[in-house]
């Protein structure tokens, strides 16, 4: 008898997640709370056009064939001025690995590079400060960049449509530190610059299904919003209670099929070890989907729709949800 507890805890995930492949034809999530949104740290002032070409002229560097402010407010002033995503790269002060090898990455592939050109970048020191932004101290501290968790890395800010309940939020951060089951590549950033437009904890969650080695075709489909915010409600009832399943799934099946004209709709869900991070969460939900047939047969399938989430709940524990329609 295996009287290992983090074994029985595991075999706990894996079967309660395994209740909804019993009604897999007849899944998906809806809530009534709205999103936990990210503190957004890019409250720099907006800079006039003049200002911004000055700060274009002399306050950029060339690292990787490309061309990124030092200037992190003068970046965000252009960035939202012209609708565009702005990519911050936090960097340590004397050159590491990570860095010399997405430089040489960005040199070498010409559709990353292109990607790229897309953003308006900025590169940082990891102490970078700034009188212009409504923080004190190193500006990788600010809580929107919380999932970076004071280090090194990547986060990705939207300031495309001002309409978009994620505008001017962090939907992206790939620390250059490896987690628990996070290791930082190249490959990996690539992914995220694909991703369709979202919250963090939403890109994340497709982040993990799509960096998986199996490569599962959930989200080769369209994201859809209506389950999209089915996911996020119901990952939110589940932090909320402290417990994973699928309640209430009648009636979040009936609101999908009813908005989206789906023949019909499934749903998976997963919980991750308590305290873990955010992005370490992701790739363990996606991991504990991967040991349990049926949801993995949901997880790797072609879907015409496709949404997912994840919250933490009071307990350090998060609550993944993934919907699918077809």
């Amino acid at each position: 008898m295996n009287l290992n507890p983090s074994a029985r805890f595991h075999n706990k995930r894996i079967l309660g997640a395994a209740l909804i492949c019993l009604a897999i034809s007849t899944c998906v999530a809806r809530s009534e709370e709205g999103a936990v949104r990210v503190t957004n740290g890019s409250y720099a002032s907006d800079a006039s056009e003049d200002e911004t070409t000055k700060a274009n002229t002399n306050e950029t560097e060339t690292h990787g064939g490309l061309e990124w402010h030092t200037n992190y407010a003068a970046a965000h002033a252009l960035a939202k001025r012209e609708g565009r995503r702005l990519l911050v790269k936090f960097v340590p002060k004397k050159e590491s690995l990570e860095q010399r090898q997405l430089d040489d990455a960005i040199e070498k592939d010409a559709a990353l590079a292109i990607r790229l050109e897309s953003m308006v970048l900025a590169r940082l020191p990891q102490d970078y400060e700034s009188d212009e932004v409504g923080v004190k101290g190193p500006l990788v501290n600010h809580p929107a960049f919380k999932y970076l968790y004071g280090r090194t890395g990547i986060v990705i800010i939207d300031l495309r449509d001002p309409d978009a309940a994620h505008y001017d939020e962090v939907v992206t951060a790939l620390p250059f530190a490896s987690g628990k089951y996070y290791r930082w590549r190249t490959s990996q950033l690539k992914t995220a610059l694909e991703l369709p437009a979202g919250s963090i904890t939403q890109r994340t969650m497709i982040w993990a299904a799509r960096i998986h080695p199996e490569s599962p075709a959930s989200t080769a489909g369209s994201f859809n919003r209506t389950l999209a915010d089915s996911a996020m409600e119901h990952s939110e009832y589940q932090a909320r209670i402290g417990v994973q399943g699928h309640q209430g799934f009648d009636g979040r099946f009936q609101h999908v099929v009813s908005a989206t004209h789906a023949s019909g709709a499934s749903e998976v869900v997963a919980e991750s070890w308590p305290e873990e991070n955010l992005i370490d969460s992701c790739i363990d939900c996606v991991a504990s989907w991967r040991q349990s047939p049926g949801h993995w047969g949901a997880v790797r399938g072609r879907h015409r729709l496709f949404g997912y989430d994840i919250r933490r709940g009071s307990n350090g524990i998060w609550y993944g949800t993934g919907i699918f329609g077809d």
